[in-house]
Parts: structure tokens; C-alpha cells; sequence
């Protein structure tokens, strides 16, 4: 019968892909990838020659029924994106959504994403937490750094170096300069890194380092004021 798989693939380390994520990208017909170029380098790694096209958020719109249509009659695809878990702040949620509306089997297999092993890393709470990925980075932006300054469970988000610094200090304009903030970057490779403590520490310490690679960071939730009285 066939489905979709949604397949997750390293955020940095090769040797974290799965034995089933390999055999399962051999044996479908067709890889849909975020980009071919970048799923490529994978794909020879790991010597899978399957035929792949490119899948990403410019063309998601239009090409996710008829991949749906295809799948219902007869062809089995893998989505991958160039790291990650399909539909985590990547492409993946129109395709699952489609397939869903055209009764497709739809198959995530587990593996990797960012922000699972930044969170347990953070030594922050982590029994509650929300995740918000990437903020919008113009219309509605501060309304939600307002928003989000009430929630009392960890927060995830992810960032792109250039806008490490200036969301600190939206942080610490909006959220509180005192609430502790874990961040990592480069997961899983070579330069891996997780950096800890206040907000208003972690804006002096990228002002001396200049933020290189892809960010995690993991912000405090508000500590209610019964909890702080306690504390």
C-alpha cells in the first residue's frame, strides 16, 4: 500500500540517521527534498540513488495535492528536508495535511530536531514548554514578545546569528532582563556550543562573540508570584 513517510535527517552529525530512515528512503519511489542540491550530499552518503525533487515552501502551495493524488494511486514517497523533521519550521504540514484530506497513510518516523536536545540540555523546566520556533521578524512581532512575557512554561525558539543579539535585547525590553536563557548552537556538530544565564548576560557575552551558526535558544517561562514569594 502505498504512503507517505515523513523522514527525519541529521541537523549536523551524519552518524545520527537512522538504519530505518536509510532503508526506507532505498526502497520508496520518489524523494521529495527541500532542496535537491543540499539532500544530495546526503543521499550519496548513504548510497541511495532514489529519484528526488525538490519539495519546499515556494512551491508547497501547488504542488502538495497533486503529490497527495499521486500517492493514492499507487506511488510511495519520503519527504526530507535539509535538516530535521519534515513540518518543524520546514516544509511537511501542507503535504500531511493534504494526504490526510485525501485519506493517505501518512508514516513520521522519529529522529532528529534541534530543539529536543537544546531543551534537555538548557536545565531549564522542561515538563511543560511551548515551542515557538522562529519569531515573525516584522509585522506582529512585538505583539507576541508581549504575548509570550505571561507564559510560565519554557519557551523554544529558533534564530539565525544575525538576529541573535537584537532578540536578546527585545527580550530584555519586553520579557525581563533577569529571566535565564539556554542557548546552543551548531547542535550535534564540530562546533557545537551552549551558552547559559541571564538575558542581559547573554547579550554582553554575543556582543564579544560575534554569533556564528544555526541557534536554539530556550528562555525561562514567567515565575508566578506566589512561586517567586516562595522562592
Amino acid at each position: 500500500m502505498s504512503k507517505l513517510y515523513l523522514v527525519p535527517t541529521p541537523v549536523g552529525n551524519l552518524e545520527d540517521m537512522t538504519f530505518r530512515a536509510i532503508r526506507i528512503l532505498k526502497e520508496v519511489d520518489l524523494i521529495l527534498a527541500e532542496d535537491t542540491r543540499t539532500s544530495g550530499k546526503l543521499l550519496k552518503h548513504f548510497e541511495i540513488d532514489t529519484r528526488c525533487i525538490s519539495h519546499h515552501k515556494f512551491n508547497e502551495h501547488k504542488t502538495s495535492e497533486r503529490f497527495a493524488l499521486e500517492i493514492k494511486a499507487g506511488t510511495t514517497m519520503a519527504l526530507i528536508t535539509d535538516a530535521g523533521t519534515p513540518a518543524i519550521s520546514d516544509p511537511g504540514y501542507l503535504l500531511a495535511k493534504s494526504c490526510i484530506e485525501n485519506d493517505v497513510e501518512i508514516d513520521c518516523l522519529p529522529g532528529a530536531t534541534a530543539f529536543v536536545p537544546a531543551l534537555v540540555n538548557s536545565g531549564l523546566a522542561n515538563d511543560k514548554f511551548c515551542f515557538e520556533g522562529f519569531l515573525p521578524q516584522k509585522k506582529g512581532r512585538q505583539k507576541r514578545l508581549q504575548e509570550l512575557a505571561e507564559e510560565e512554561r519554557t519557551i523554544i525558539f529558533y534564530e539565525s546569528p544575525y538576529r541573535v543579539v537584537k532578540t536578546l535585547t527585545q527580550f530584555k525590553e519586553f520579557i525581563g532582563e533577569d529571566r535565564r536563557i539556554s542557548i546552543s548552537r551548531e547542535i550535534s556538530k564540530m562546533y557545537e556550543e551552549t551558552v547559559r544565564g541571564t538575558v542581559t548576560e547573554m547579550i554582553a557575552h554575543f556582543e564579544n562573540h560575534p554569533p556564528k551558526g544555526e541557534f536554539v535558544m530556550v528562555l525561562e517561562g514567567k515565575i508566578p508570584e506566589k512561586k517567586k514569594k516562595k522562592l
